[in-house]
């Protein structure tokens, strides 16, 4: 996503900090991902007060608001706080952390670009210690419907998302992973346009379609209104030290296996 869309980000991920206020957690380290210069920042920070935050950032760090890069110096230097290259891992498919080294994934409208969110997924896993929360957002398939196929304006080219999950496909790739409890819950936000360019200049951010080579003012026929779907879920990662479960059997690591002795009265 760009700039011209941060104001979306940031209202979708206030949601998301309003759904965390009921979940019981205490963070040691946390992982935002992708993290971009929105007001999240601090509401995690106070929510966690001595929690290390790490973030995938998404843009370079020169172009951020003076005030929030001197705050994360700060953090960084008494909080331990890192950073990595969103970029990278949008080629590796790798998030740069150990196993097992947070305790909370924010993840705020990144799944939706993603060509395999279930290697996604399996990376959270990994990074995720026993009893950590995976927290996040998505644009959702019913996103951008005005801007069909089969909407008649020349000069418009609709594009899918790289992920049209909805909360279904998304609940069964948690499990799939894994993931324990997850729990999802969508709704439609409905934005209205005053002008067409509005209108593309948002599409062509939300990568719903090509950008036009004419001008806005040459093409008829638009929609004044766009439809998004917004997609929010959150999981556990519960019993990581358990052996998968291949052809219906569970392998347990003998070490796990403890012994038990009683006294018989008898």
């Amino acid at each position: 996503m760009t700039q011209s869309i941060r104001w979306l980000q940031d209202e979708i991920a206030d949601r998301m900090l309003q759904k965390l206020d009921i979940v019981k957690l205490e963070a040691k380290d946390l992982l935002l991902i992708p993290d971009f210069p929105g007001a999240h920042l601090q509401f995690l920070a106070k929510r966690f007060p001595n929690a290390s935050i790490h973030s995938a950032q998404e843009l370079d760090a020169s172009k951020e608001p003076l005030r929030l890069r001197v705050s994360r110096f700060w953090r960084s230097v008494f909080k331990k706080d890192t950073r990595f290259s969103l970029e990278v891992y949008l080629k590796t498919g790798r998030i740069d952390l150990p196993n097992n080294s947070v305790d909370l994934i924010f993840s705020d409208l990144l799944i939706q670009d993603l060509a395999d969110p279930k290697r996604f997924l399996g990376e959270c896993w990994r990074v995720l210690r026993e009893g950590g929360l995976l927290t996040f957002s998505y644009l959702g398939p019913d996103t951008g419907k005005e801007l069909g196929a089969e909407l008649p304006v020349t000069g418009i080219q609709p594009k899918k998302l790289a992920s049209p999950w909805d909360m279904h496909d998304m609940g069964d790739a948690l499990l799939g992973v894994r993931f324990a409890d997850p729990v999802m819950d969508m709704e439609l936000l409905h934005l209205d346009y005053e002008s067409p360019k509005l209108l593309i200049d948002d599409a062509v951010n939300l990568g719903l379609i090509e950008k036009p080579a004419a001008s806005a003012s040459t093409i008829g026929d638009l929609p004044n209104k766009l439809t998004l779907e917004l997609v929010y879920g959150h999981a556990w990662a519960v019993g990581k030290h358990l052996a998968k479960a291949q052809n219906q059997l569970a392998y347990i690591d003998v070490n796990q296996i403890g012994r038990k002795t009683r006294s018989d009265s008898a």
